[in-house]
């Protein structure tokens, strides 16, 4: 069941899905070991920031879909975390497939507004309450450690073109003053996510699994059906972690460690319980 929002009564998200199958081979050698979810940023795994955040926020449900090293994923979190419950999916195709592939997998466990999430972003936790009412999407102005989709808006502030980069190429970007970073985290409704769906099955039949996601919503925006609201995150309150530069320089950004990850009782990564 879903809370509501009593000012406005819509649905609330309650449940996220967390996309963790890739290799994170720009990650390396910080991955050679690790799923890239479980890389420290100043001593805490970025999965933990992620799903630390989350539980703050009332998410009651995450799904996360693993596939490089997924038992240290397992492991680590168990099967819930606070006040959320946990299920995995394995990609078994992780390595040669990208992350529309993993948002495919779940089509079939996730039928209700959701989270989606990326799982190599570290951010400010308070950044995520708007992005909890269904059809939201956080993007950001460009700074030149960036890289990714891009968006651009229109006059009320909803998305009217995403800009993915081609399957397979990274660090290759629009960089017009009118293009947005996106910043991997968006909120689903249950008719749009019907919708990603469809989608995704003929793109997954045409043998089309290189893509991002985004070529997904590219396609719905375009034919109008896709115009999230934009959240914009400053560009001095997040990052994506993407290679070991990313994360030196994450790090300056948040040098804290959790006040609670010592007491979390989570395994450290590849070794004993914390």
């Amino acid at each position: 069941m879903h809370r509501h929002d009593l000012a406005t009564d819509r649905p609330q998200v309650r449940t996220a899905l967390l996309l963790a199958a890739g290799l994170g081979t720009r990650l390396g050698p910080l991955t050679e070991a690790l799923p890239k979810c479980l890389v420290p940023v100043s001593g805490v795994p970025i999965l933990e920031r992620l799903v630390r955040a989350l539980d703050s926020h009332g998410i009651e449900r995450l799904v996360i879909v693993a596939g490089y090293r997924a038992e240290m994923i397992r492991d680590y979190l168990g099967e819930s975390f606070g006040g959320i419950a946990i299920e995995y999916l394995v990609s078994p195709l992780f390595a040669t497939t990208n992350n529309s592939y993993s948002l495919w997998l779940a089509r079939q466990l996730i039928d209700e507004p959701f989270l989606l999430l990326e799982s190599d972003v570290v951010f400010d936790d308070h950044l995520l309450a708007p992005l909890l009412e269904p059809g939201r999407i956080a993007v950001s102005a460009q700074l030149p450690w960036m890289g990714g989709t891009t968006v651009t808006l229109d006059a009320n502030g909803n998305v009217k073109a995403f800009y993915p980069p081609p399957p397979g190429i990274y660090g290759q970007h629009c960089t017009d003053p009118d293009h947005f970073m996106a910043v991997n985290i968006c909120s689903l409704a249950r008719d749009t996510w019907g919708e990603v769906c469809q989608r995704l099955d003929c793109h997954v039949a045409a043998g089309r699994t290189g893509c991002f996601y985004e070529s997904v919503f590219e396609e719905m925006a375009a034919a109008g059906s896709m115009a999230p609201t934009a959240v914009i995150f400053p560009t001095e309150r997040w990052y994506e972690i993407d290679t070991p530069a990313d994360r030196d320089a994450a790090e300056l950004v948040f040098p804290e460690q959790l006040h609670a990850a010592g007491e979390s009782g989570r395994r450290t990564p590849g070794g004993a319980a914390g």
